[in-house]
């Protein structure tokens, strides 16, 4: 027996899709810059540049014993006068030696 009444209904169709990959290469250019750089830095340098003066020191008339009864070297008053100055100068002084001879 056929069941069919009239005419048959016609959907639309289904897909089913299977997706499949083929690779292709497109060159794509990618510029790279190395750069050198050389920075300048002021680093100070120490230059020592030595001189030499000769400087003539004229103490006067030393006198025996003092003068005005102080040290004319330092400007300050010893007692003694020439006991002072033979004890700063190494023992050096006495009647008519005045400053001569070795220093400290």
């Amino acid at each position: 027996m056929n069941v069919c009444v009239g005419n048959p209904v016609c959907c639309p169709p289904q897909y089913c899709v299977r997706d499949t990959f083929t690779p292709r290469i497109i060159p794509v250019i990618q510029p790279v810059v190395n750069v050198n750089r050389r920075n300048i830095v002021d680093v100070p340098q120490l230059v020592v540049q030595p001189s030499t003066r000769t400087v003539v020191v004229d103490r006067g008339f030393q006198g025996f014993g003092g003068g005005f009864g102080g040290n004319t070297l330092f400007n300050t008053p010893v007692a003694g006068g020439a006991a002072g100055r033979g004890a700063l100068f190494g023992n050096v002084g006495g009647p008519g030696v005045g400053m001569g001879g070795r220093l400290f």
